[in-house]
């Protein structure tokens, strides 16, 4: 049953009401001594009343899905359901109120939340080492490839150690952040029932590799079974192990990438411990290390001498800073608080209701859809309509947010044709993924004219995707300049 609200809600630029704000330094009392340039002129939401301006956001909010509206199965991008406790202990003035240049003595209780974080972490991972700063999980990535490179610059090898090999099923930040990092990517095939190619992988890693760079479960959901094997090829070849932790759901306190062989991990921590996630922010994606990297990590680290805790240990050989301060600290809170509500057991349940409920739903959907790979997934897996009389996946996404329910990662992995990829996470119910699975069960029955123009039912129906592609306007302010061009507010 269709159940999203929807308003005739215009654009807010567009806004209909009265100026009631007064800008104080339009007041000769209120006169504030800042620079003209830096004097806000305006609002740049139309400088309606109050009322007005908070009546159109709550209608905004009641248009949108979330992951507090209901059953949100994007794959990879994991959309678990955030406690409201974590918002809560993220809200306590202690924290809500503290600033970033206090002294340590001030702030003891911020900075024992951060060192018992990186100690849950370590354990939950297996590293010796963790940074908190990253601010996502791709600037995880680059802050751990950065490692890489500082590592192999100290050992006198990265004039010949230039390059990072990624599987063909690898998250697409996976080559971007090497790239950035100023490595060459070689990407290597995966064979049909979806792991590497142990052949391919092992003429790809040579004495010019740095690293080797997987996620393990894959982006199909399944065990990379040899990965041991791999780890002691990679590291006999003199390169390092990378792992790409942005989905810890599969084997969280199971086994750890330490166990694995790998040498470095970052964390979305979004995906795993309950924080927001979406909107391009907030994040956090903190960075563990084996032993011998752990002098190379961000400054500043948060250290315990038995008695106090301080924030300004620099590690030797430092890469330097990768964010301010403490990182985002908000999203830290939360994730610390997630870890202790939830306790190893905790943890533990969440694994397995996660991997349940993905085995349950994979079971149930490949009764009418093809699933590649091996049968067995873990935290996730991707169907395929790719197939007789099946409609594309971009198709059927559509249907399913015109009928209430939201639709999956499509079109990735791309080594899937027409891909569905579904993560259902330890927060989904039975009855929410077996609406899930009989909706896409009853679109695939439709002729495929029915897709043509949806969504109807919604604020905003269907677009021209290319065009939405090659001209985006994300922001209020390419909005306002396109309307102002000779206007730039600031």
């Amino acid at each position: 049953m269709y159940h999203q609200a929807i308003f005739d809600e215009p654009n807010i630029l567009d806004l209909k009401g009265r100026r009631t704000i007064k800008i104080p330094h339009e007041d000769e009392k209120f006169k504030i001594d800042v620079p003209a340039i830096m004097r806000r002129q305006t609002t740049g939401i139309g400088d309606r009343e109050e009322f007005s301006i908070i009546r159109h956001y709550v209608k905004l909010s009641e248009m949108n899905f979330g992951a507090d509206s209901g059953f949100y199965p994007l794959g990879s991008c994991t959309m678990k359901y955030n406690p409201k406790i974590n918002d809560e202990i993220a809200s306590l003035e202690g924290f809500r109120m503290i600033h970033p240049l206090q002294s340590s003595n001030e702030v003891q209780g911020a900075l024992k939340l951060l060192y018992e974080l990186t100690e849950s972490l370590k354990k939950i991972t297996g590293m010796d080492a963790i940074t908190l700063q990253p601010l996502a999980g791709a600037s995880g990535e680059f802050t751990g490839l950065s490692i890489v490179r500082d590592y192999f610059e100290c050992t006198k090898q990265i004039d010949c150690r230039r390059e990072v090999v990624v599987p063909d099923s690898a998250h697409g930040s996976n080559p971007a952040s090497s790239r950035m990092a100023g490595f060459d990517v070689v990407q290597i095939p995966s064979t049909s029932d979806g792991t590497v190619d142990m052949q391919k992988f092992k003429e790809a890693v040579t004495e010019k590799t740095a690293a080797f760079m997987i996620t393990n479960p894959n982006t199909l959901g399944i065990f990379e079974d040899k990965i041991v094997e791999m780890a002691n090829y990679a590291h006999s070849r003199g390169a390092l192990l990378y792992y790409d932790g942005a989905n810890l759901n599969g084997i969280m306190t199971k086994t750890t990438p330490a166990k694995m062989g790998f040498d470095i991990v970052h964390l979305n921590l979004h995906k795993t411990f309950s924080t927001p996630h979406g909107g391009g922010g907030p994040g956090a994606g903190p960075v563990g290390v084996v032993e011998k990297l752990k002098d190379f990590l961000p400054y500043p680290q948060v250290t315990f001498d038995g008695t106090k805790y301080h924030c300004d240990y620099i590690p030797p050989k430092t890469i330097g800073k990768v964010a301010s301060f403490y990182g985002n600290f908000g999203v830290l809170v939360r994730a610390w608080t997630y870890i202790k509500m939830m306790g190893e057991d905790g943890l533990r349940d969440a694994c397995d209701t996660a991997v349940l409920n993905s085995n349950y739903m994979r079971k149930k959907m490949q009764e009418f859809m093809p699933v590649p790979g091996k049968a067995i997934k873990k935290h996730e897996f991707v169907a395929s309509s790719m197939g007789a009389n099946m409609p594309k996946a971009g198709d059927i996404a559509k249907h399913l947010i015109d009928n209430g329910v939201h639709a999956p990662t499509i079109y990735f992995p791309l080594i899937v044709p027409e891909a569905l990829m579904i993560e259902p996470t330890e927060s989904a119910t039975k009855s929410e993924m077996d609406l899930f699975i009989e909706t896409v069960r009853q679109t695939l029955k439709l002729p495929h004219e029915t897709f043509e123009k949806e969504p109807v039912n919604l604020k905003v129906t269907r677009i021209d995707d290319v065009d939405a592609s090659k001209n985006p306007r994300p922001s209020l302010r390419l909005v306002r300049e396109q309307r102002e061009p000779l206007q730039q507010v600031i």
